[in-house]
């Protein structure tokens, strides 16, 4: 019957028959033992078997992750599973015999366990002949367990045993005469396929893929999706984003929902810009997937004339097809290629210009008058070069996302970056704005600019800061002088900038309000800096982004200018109203006078020039300094952090208002949910809190004003508050 079978198989069910390997049941049912009619055992294996590395591994279980996987998927990404993973010795054993059986003129019933007692000769199907030679079943078996499967690598339930075979290549080395090519021992990862050859690194390189979210499932997931791209909608714009677009270590194109406010608040700042001068060469120099250049083209329509730039090829070719999804046109080295007749109906829809090159060379090349920078991390490397080229009056727009440096993680990254000596403040976001408005500052006065910053915005994800151009030896000279250094007590948190001179103080400490150095013991203050330290925010520009996001729907900004706008009048919100048409008439921003009438449309009247002429540039300076009590107060404080002990705080509206009746400039600030803005001394700040605040055996009930407190009582208490904090900080400072 053995030789009828042999007959009876044509040649190409002959080759099929080489390479069958049955497939072992899951972990929890027992193996059966093969039958003995079965057409395996009947079947010999022919001389000519292929080589160990090729045979198939046995296909594994199905664990409980991979139970939504799909059949077929699954049976692939097991399939180029290398042959060193193996989920138990067992199966590592009867590769070895199936390996053995193939090479030999045996009948393929070797695969059965029972087997491996017998006195035939079996090699190591992970070792190549010249290192392992063949031996008995028994030393085979303690060769497979003492070493390959007793110092693998587990995962998931699978064991990645140390290979020995050609499958990593070696340098070969050089030993007299004679060169010597020895075999790496190494592992093979059964995530991502890569070989590994010391086993701490394997231990390591699998740990990454945990922490990374990368297991069997998710690769098989993948796999399974093709990497189809997805669509996505923001602002009535669409965009293709590709796999991972969320996670910027595994995509060349990065997009982050959370910056939705960012996107928003820079589109109105370019419409505010655009209704000065038209057309507005823009730049978004880091492009990624384009969509914010997109949104400016769109909805700016011929207002503007974008370029979009990125220095990878695959954002490139990203962006080109998102131009085309929202029919847009696309010129790329000095070609225009259009899609559908579309943009020959709408008129409206701007041109963008796609460019792949280093953000530094191409701002180097070409004059832009909006540029916007949002690189990965700081953006200290890209001012020099953005304010070489900037017209005059053009608008220079950073995004910084180095938040740990910023915002005193990394003290040690902030004086690499931007030559900053800070702490962790109570006022740290406005410490890492006003960081980067100096740096910002410093880079303009190296090209012969002066600055104007528009406004300034720290949030929990990003730092962004938008300045006016200002050209001019002049202009900056006087943006250099307004880079000071600030005294901060670490006691009671008091600061004040440094007084300008040159001279050395012979007692700085005798600036600060407070008098934390004659009570205390040691050195109580620090100096933090350099800063900026004028204005953060432009009213007039505030105004006119807030009447273009009205304009443009977009409804998720509104508030957050509404609180910028509250905050650069430093007044409460119930004493400013944005939209009396009075306090829009007529507004005047460094030579710039902007007229607005009650529709909401915008006529300049000057401002048409180049260059600004000298008495324009000595006009702006007097305005600059009769209206240095207009500017708002710098930093704010944390009605929390000053709270006193022992007594309930007033409701933050009424706190505001009893500020306000004092005779104080107050209003709340966009930094803080619970800051304070205002110019009264930390000691007034603390006395008033403490005039309105109730003790907490009253439970609350009342929140009026305590009568029978005393000045003295209350000056009494804020110091014993003081005192009591500064010994609670004490074992830190020391």
């Amino acid at each position: 019957m053995e030789n009828m079978a042999e007959e009876e198989l044509p040649p190409q069910e002959e080759e099929e028959a080489q390479v069958r390997v049955p497939t072992p049941a899951p972990d929890s049912a027992p193996v059966p033992a093969p039958a003995a009619d079965s057409a395996l055992d009947s079947a010999p294996t022919p001389d000519s078997a292929p080589a160990p590395a090729l045979a198939p591994a046995p296909a594994p279980a199905l664990s409980p992750s991979l139970a939504s996987v799909p059949e077929e998927a699954e049976s692939n990404f097991f399939s180029e599973r290398h042959i060193s993973i193996q989920r138990r010795l067992a199966d590592l054993e009867k590769l070895a015999l199936v390996t053995e059986g193939d090479d030999d003129d045996g009948p393929a019933s070797s695969l059965n366990s029972e087997n491996l007692g017998t006195e035939k000769s079996h090699t190591c199907p992970l070792c190549p002949k010249e290192k392992f030679r063949a031996c008995s079943s028994q030393k085979l078996r303690r060769h497979l367990q003492n070493l390959h499967w007793k110092i693998s690598v587990e995962f998931e339930g699978y064991r990645m045993c140390i290979c020995h075979l050609a499958c990593r290549p070696v340098k070969p080395t050089i030993v007299g005469e004679q060169i010597s090519s020895k075999l790496g021992a190494h592992y093979h990862c059964i995530i991502c396929s890569a070989t590994i050859t010391r086993r701490t690194d394997m231990l390591g390189h699998v740990k990454r893929h945990v922490n990374k979210g990368e297991t069997k499932s998710r690769y098989i997931a993948a796999s399974t999706a093709k990497s189809s791209n997805e669509i996505l909608k923001e602002a009535d714009t669409d965009i293709q984003v590709g796999p991972n677009y969320s996670i910027p270590q595994k995509t060349d194109s990065y997009f982050n929902p959370k910056m939705k406010l960012n996107r928003q608040i820079i589109f109105c700042t370019l419409a505010a810009l655009a209704e000065e001068r038209k057309p507005l060469e823009c730049l978004d120099a880091f492009g990624a997937t384009g969509i914010m250049g997109l949104q400016w083209a769109k909805h700016l329509g011929n207002a503007v004339k974008v370029t979009i730039n990125d220095l990878n090829e695959n954002s490139v070719t990203l962006i080109q097809k998102n131009c085309h999804l929202n029919k847009l046109k696309v010129v790329v080295d000095s070609e225009e290629k259009e899609e559908g007749d579309a943009l020959e109906e709408d008129g409206t829809l701007g041109d963008i210009q796609v460019t792949r090159m280093d953000a530094n060379v191409l701002m180097h090349l070409r004059s832009f008058d909006f540029i916007h920078l949002d690189p990965f991390g700081t953006s200290v490397n890209y001012l020099d070069s953005a304010f070489r080229n900037v017209r005059n009056l053009g608008i220079v727009s950073v995004t910084s996302t180095d938040i740990s440096s910023l915002y005193a993680k990394a003290q040690h990254v902030a004086r690499r970056h931007y030559g900053c000596n800070i702490v962790r403040t109570e006022y740290y976001k406005e410490l890492a704005a006003r960081i980067v408005v100096a740096a910002v500052a410093r880079a303009a006065a190296r090209c012969n600019k002066g600055i104007e910053v528009l406004f300034a915005v720290a949030l929990e994800h990003f730092v962004l800061v938008v300045v006016r151009v200002l050209r001019g030896p002049t202009s900056a000279d006087e943006t250099a002088k307004k880079i000071q250094y600030l005294i901060h007590c670490q006691w009671c948190e008091e600061r004040i900038f440094q007084k300008d001179g040159n001279m050395v103080e012979e007692n700085p400490y005798r600036q600060l309000p407070c008098n934390c150095h004659g009570s205390m013991p040691g050195k109580t203050a620090i100096e933090l800096g350099p800063l900026w330290s004028s204005s953060l925010f432009n009213t007039g520009f505030l105004k006119r982004m807030l009447l273009e996001s009205l304009h443009h729907g977009l409804d998720d900004v509104q508030p957050l200018i509404k609180t910028l706008i509250f905050e650069s009048e430093c007044t409460p919100q119930s004493q400013c109203s944005v939209h009396a048409p009075s306090n829009l008439n007529k507004q005047e921003e460094n030579g710039v006078f902007i007229k607005t009438t009650d529709d909401t449309t915008v006529d300049i009247y000057s401002a048409q020039g180049k260059r600004k002429s000298s008495e324009m540039i000595i006009n702006t300076a007097k305005k600059q300094k009769t209206d240095a009590s207009a500017v708002h107060p710098p930093f704010y404080y944390n009605i929390h952090r000053h709270s006193i002990k022992g007594m309930n705080m007033p409701k933050l509206k009424k706190f505001l208002c009893c500020l306000s009746q004092a005779g104080f400039r107050v209003s709340r600030t966009h930094f803080d949910p619970m800051g304070i803005r205002t110019d009264a001394p930390l000691m007034q700040f603390k006395s008033i809190l403490l005039k309105y605040s109730t003790p907490t055996y009253t439970g609350g009930q009342s929140e009026g004003p305590m009568q029978s407190v005393s000045e003295d009582t209350v000056a009494d208490r804020v110091e014993m508050s003081v005192a009591d904090k500064a010994e609670a900080s004490g074992c830190r400072r020391w």
